[in-house]
């Protein structure tokens, strides 16, 4: 039975920096690894991830198998290291990157989100300036909304911070609210959801242009027919009952809207990344 497996590996995969225990006869079915970005802690990242993979294997015919370390760069360098098959990201469109073959085939159905600097609702501090010579927390230097273009607004201001990194949204926030951090970089619907989960407020300073949610993509090793297959189930999951309601608990658990299904999606709708690289400082290419 393939469920527990998948957490078996995944809770592995967390303590182990990403060991993948997926050994297979070498007549057995492939197992192409899934890596999504670590958006929340461990536990979180499991209560929504597993359900789905499970799903969309069951549905799919495809192996698959999640594949995560311990914090979002970790995860980011499997993907650069050609470790796994399938991602959900989007650390993956600079011009260098993009040289690496990966193809966008979903997302999830969500509003556009936006880079955001914010402070504790009850912070003395009123405005981006007020922060330089503080310290800003961030989940981590891949994260591309939440670290690249929120830290690259400092840069462009001349704004001079300490940059910390908790290693996933959650736990930059939790060091903001400890009082170990001033100011957080995060994107507009992580700091919702925690707002919502855990009844904290914020004081958000400055918000970023619009861009479309992560990613889900297949790297070029992966025969077409199993991209189209992993790919339909996917996009396919809110229309099945049985699909609807693991989406809504996977969802309720990580407090996203019942409508972040997945939905079809291309190249096309991550143009706004490749322009952020475009006039983005060298230290953030």
């Amino acid at each position: 039975m393939r469920g527990p497996c998948l957490r078996i590996a995944l809770s592995l995969t967390a303590m182990l920096g990403g060991l993948c225990l997926a050994a297979q006869p070498a007549s057995a079915q492939p197992v192409y690894r899934f890596s999504p970005v670590n958006q929340w802690d461990i536990a979180k990242t499991a209560a929504y991830w597993n359900p789905i993979v499970q799903y969309v294997e069951g549905k799919s015919g495809v192996k698959l198998e999640l594949k995560i370390g311990r914090t979002s760069a970790d995860t980011t360098s499997y993907v650069l290291a050609r470790e796994v098959e399938f991602v959900f990201s989007n650390h993956l469109f600079s011009p260098e990157r993009d040289q690496l073959g990966w193809k966008v085939f979903g997302r999830r159905n969500v509003p556009q989100i936006y880079g955001q600097i914010a402070v504790p609702a009850d912070s003395p501090i009123q405005k981006l300036e007020d922060l330089d010579g503080k310290t800003m927390v961030f989940a981590g230097p891949e994260a591309f909304i939440g670290y690249k273009v929120t830290y690259g607004q400092m840069l462009a201001r001349g704004i001079n911070v300490k940059v910390e990194f908790g290693g996933n949204q959650n736990a930059a926030f939790a060091q903001m609210f400890a009082g170990r951090a001033q100011a957080t970089g995060s994107n507009s619907m992580l700091i919702e959801g925690y707002a919502n989960r855990e009844s904290k407020k914020f004081r958000v300073l400055w918000t970023s242009e619009g861009y479309h949610d992560l990613a889900l993509m297949a790297s070029s090793k992966v025969p077409e027919p199993q991209v189209r297959a992993v790919a339909k189930a996917f996009v396919e999951m809110h229309q099945d009952p049985a699909g609807r309601d693991i989406l809504r608990r996977a969802s309720e658990a990580v407090g996203l809207s019942e409508q972040a299904y997945f939905i079809p999606s291309s190249d096309a709708d991550y143009a706004s990344y490749r322009r952020f690289y475009q006039k983005a400082p060298p230290a953030l290419r």
